[in-house]
């Protein structure tokens, strides 16, 4: 049975809070786990999670490690979004980012938080 259901997750948190970091995580697994398509957008401080090996150095206490939630995501269809701007405000080369993470302008995010029935932000 395919879903029609849709959310998009923006997250700002980056390294400096491992668990705000994670949770966005916790929430897209559930939802894909469900059959609930997802977008996880990553703006400001949170497009760090997408530097290759990053993720496996974020671990919030009572949560499962960052890494694996991100493999999760990733295997179940999950699309990840990074505000291009931001990453490059950070000086983060394309080729330091994960393979799956997509570089976009907020025109994107107009359109993909339009194209959801929920958006939820941390």
């Amino acid at each position: 049975m395919e879903s029609n259901e849709k959310i998009v997750i923006i997250s700002t948190v980056g390294t400096n809070n491992p668990e705000k970091a994670t949770l966005p995580f916790v929430l897209a697994t559930a939802a894909l786990a469900t059959d609930v398509e997802v977008t996880v957008i990553l703006q400001s401080d949170a497009v760090e999670l997408a530097r290759q090996g990053v993720a496996g150095t974020i671990r919030a206490k009572g949560l499962l490690p960052l890494e694996e939630l991100l493999n999760s995501f990733m295997e179940l269809d999950g699309k990840l979004l990074l505000c291009s701007p931001c990453v490059k405000e950070r000086e983060i080369g394309q080729d330091e980012l994960i393979d799956q993470a997509r570089l976009i302008a907020a025109g994107t995010v107009v359109t993909e938080i339009l194209s959801a029935k929920s958006v939820v932000t941390y």
